[in-house]
């Protein structure tokens, strides 16, 4: 695994963070504009030339492998590839996650073209990865590392595209297992609830929480 330290406050993060985030959205913006485009077949070729010397541009200096998880002095996470929340990543939608004091973790997402399955209707596999993800953030909210162990999605319904909005919270732990539910909703109501199992890594038991946060 892929961590890395950075020595910079938050303060300098934002920064960061403000000079690429509008990058992503600009590509964000290009993948929806590429699925529904109706301009005539003459003209693709030329932006197609146009992308691809933008890429170019980029790939100019770049970094080897795979982005990493990369922290502050301070311990803020900057997980900028992630496909969730990744601020460097357009498949990202993007989801901010919240949190509240009582461990609940949340997050509103609209969700466009680019995640639709059905005619109309969000890929099923796009509501499980936010859901896993959002699920982790709430398995996370005692400060104690875990990874997916299992998880079950169940979807009651269609999700439209549009706005949804997620929740999860831990519901009890038994040893280094944390049992973790979570629901995801559009304007009608729940669509989607999952379930999960997420361990604490050996490395990290030597004190494992006893119960769920407050």
């Amino acid at each position: 695994m892929t961590f890395v330290f950075e020595d910079i406050d938050d303060v300098e993060m934002e920064r960061r963070r403000s000079v690429v985030e509008p990058l992503t959205d600009a590509v964000r913006d290009l993948v929806d504009a590429v699925i529904r485009t109706e301009v005539a077949e003459g003209e693709i070729p030329d932006v197609t030339a146009a992308v691809r010397a933008v890429t170019e541009r980029l790939r100019s200096r770049q970094s080897d492998g795979p982005y990493g998880v990369r922290y502050t002095r301070a311990g803020t996470g900057m997980p900028w590839g992630n496909p969730a929340v990744g601020v460097r990543n357009a498949v990202a939608p993007p989801m901010r996650v919240q949190a509240g004091d009582d461990g609940l973790r949340w997050a509103d997402v609209r969700l466009g073209a680019a995640y639709e399955g059905p005619p109309g209707l969000v890929h099923g596999g796009i509501c499980a990865l936010l859901l896993d993800h959002l699920l982790g953030e709430a398995a996370g909210a005692d400060g104690t590392p875990s990874f997916t162990g299992t998880i079950s999605v169940r979807y009651l319904r269609e999700t439209r595209l549009g706005p949804v909005h997620l929740e999860a919270r831990t519901d009890r732990y038994d040893g280094p297992k944390k049992f973790v539910t979570g629901t995801l909703s559009d304007a009608d109501g729940p669509s989607v609830v999952a379930d999960a199992v997420f361990v604490i890594p050996r490395w990290a038991r030597a004190t494992p929480p006893q119960e769920a946060p407050q």
